[in-house]
């Protein structure tokens, strides 16, 4: 009987699930992925609740740069209580796409409690990538803290940045609804 070690499998895991079609669209959209499997995100959950939960693992796929669903499954296996505030700013200023942004936030870094300081430290960054995943941090805090989020939104939107611009204005719709119900 063959046996394969955790990367293995869950590489074994997105082969089976592959999507030519999904992948396909991904690449004509532009995705910078070189290796695309296509797995719509239901899928990569579904994989990362069969995956153990290892900081080990979850570096080799998050340093996996040139696949997709290696860089959208590492956030999701990360040990929450394992998870740095140095790793969180190494992973934000390596996020290649908004994809991956999204994921990271939603999945590990709203969790962590350093989330709103995270968010604010790149909030200021001359990279447009940190700075949508500042916004889309702030996504996930905006509950707790919708003057922040608000007045990381505007100030944000005031750069007109193409990546960002429409994520800031959600986000100060959002804030600005908080505030008035409070």
């Amino acid at each position: 009987m063959t046996t394969f070690n955790e990367m293995q499998t869950v590489k074994r895991h997105f082969f089976a699930l592959r999507n030519g079609i999904v992948a396909d669209t991904y690449r004509k959209a532009g995705s910078k992925f070189r290796i695309i499997f296509g797995l719509n995100l239901p899928q990569i959950v579904e994989i990362s609740e069969m995956t153990p939960r290892s900081a080990a693992l979850a570096e080799v796929l998050w340093r996996n740069t040139s696949t997709r669903e290696s860089m959208l499954l590492a956030p999701m296996i990360y040990p929450r209580e394992e998870f740095t505030k140095e790793q969180a700013r190494r992973w934000v200023a390596e996020v290649p796409s908004a994809e991956v942004a999204d994921i990271l936030c939603h999945r590990l870094l709203r969790h962590m409690p350093f989330a709103a300081e995270l968010a604010a430290s790149f909030a200021d960054s001359e990279v447009d990538m940190e700075r949508y995943t500042s916004l889309r941090l702030m996504f996930n805090l905006v509950a707790q803290l919708p003057q922040k989020a608000l007045d990381c939104a505007r100030k944000e939107a005031a750069r007109n940045c193409q990546l960002t611009s429409r994520t800031a204005a959600m986000l100060a719709d959002e804030a600005e609804f908080y505030l008035k119900g409070i």
